[in-house]
């Protein structure tokens, strides 16, 4: 039988270690503090169908079936189908790739009554989306950890080596032998890559989304918007009146060098004032923040490498994708990939 080290346990990890469990591997997934946290933490996230490709859209069709398995299994649903609007600058090349993979969507105007978004003036033209909507985050976790059991362990992984044809994994709880080794380790990828020879980008920034009571009932819409003459967002509702506001920041605001703290000021007073002067029905308070780090520059997408025995993903946004990344990657690990596969 087949072993295979998985090293972290977000939602990628998970959904990796998952697939590769159904296939008969013996896999042991190898996480430092618990599953789904730094970058898979939180409640929700936005699913959507548009991209700025063709070939993501066609992918994102492809996880939006897997979410419906997993809700299957999980016995509720994982996604809440609200639909997801895009507006700004990147509704023209996200329409067309939309109607280049044939996938469902409307363009609709400022007047357009089924907006479903606590805006004070909505935007001139918008993509809707009717496949997106709102990841239960915290549900898929939780189906996730059933799935995986017992090969979820806690352990600090601080080495890698190849040995014959197979690769040692140097972890606190003592060294593992393997026939392969997946990285998913969201920041900690790159680190550990670089030890076996592979590169992954290296730079990070801070990140910072904010929650905020709102008024407003019905199904709100998720949104990501980059109109001009205010700053870039993404926006959903995490619950019954609950509103998420991350915003999209100049990256000199949330370089690494700027630090944790100042970059979470900074992003939060940027986002007070767009609620103040954007939002209508939103509180100007801050609830609750989420905070992550981000791999700086690399928009949507997701990249694969290997080396021998050892193979590395990597991306922003990946939550969306989850369900075909863990069979995507179950399937390079276990049959093999070209050595650089990119998803953009």
């Amino acid at each position: 039988m087949m072993r295979v080290a998985v090293v972290g346990a977000g939602v990628v990890g998970l959904s990796a270690t998952a697939a590769l469990l159904d296939r008969g591997v013996d896999a042991v997934c190898l996480e430092r503090t618990g599953p789904m946290a730094e970058r898979s933490t939180g409640s929700s996230r936005i699913f959507r169908l548009a991209h700025g490709s063709a070939d993501l859209v066609a992918l994102a069709r492809d996880a939006r079936a897997g979410w419906a398995r997993w809700s299957e299994a999980a016995g509720r649903p994982l996604v809440r189908d609200v639909g997801c609007l895009v507006s700004g600058a990147t509704t023209l090349e996200w329409t067309a790739a939309m109607r280049k993979a044939a996938a469902p969507y409307t363009v609709a105007g400022s007047d357009w009554p089924d907006l479903g978004l606590p805006v004070r003036r909505a935007p001139d033209v918008i993509l809707h989306d009717p496949t997106g909507g709102v990841i239960d985050a915290e549900g898929a976790g939780s189906h996730l950890a059933g799935r995986v059991g017992g090969a979820l362990r806690i352990a600090t992984v601080y080495g890698l080596e190849e040995r014959g044809t197979g690769a040692r994994v140097y972890t606190s709880g003592g060294p593992l032998d393997v026939d392969a080794v997946l990285i998913a380790a969201g920041a900690g990828t790159s680190p550990l890559a670089a030890r076996v020879g592979i590169y992954t980008p290296a730079v990070l920034a801070h990140h910072v989304r904010f929650t905020f009571a709102t008024t407003r009932t019905g199904p709100l819409r998720s949104w990501i918007d980059q109109s001009p003459g205010r700053m870039g967002t993404y926006q959903h509702m995490a619950g019954p009146g609950r509103w998420v506001v991350g915003g999209l920041l100049d990256y000199a605001a949330i370089a690494w060098e700027a630090g944790r703290d100042e970059a979470t000021r900074v992003s939060r007073e940027a986002v007070l004032a767009y609620v103040r002067d954007h939002l209508d029905g939103v509180e100007p308070a801050v609830l609750d923040e989420l905070y992550c780090t981000t791999m700086a520059e690399l928009g949507d997408g997701f990249h694969l490498r290997r080396r021998g025995p050892f193979t590395a993903v990597y991306g922003d946004n990946l939550f969306k994708f989850a369900p075909l990344l863990g069979d995507l990657l179950a399937a390079a690990v276990t049959e093999g990939t070209e050595d650089e596969v990119d998803h953009v």
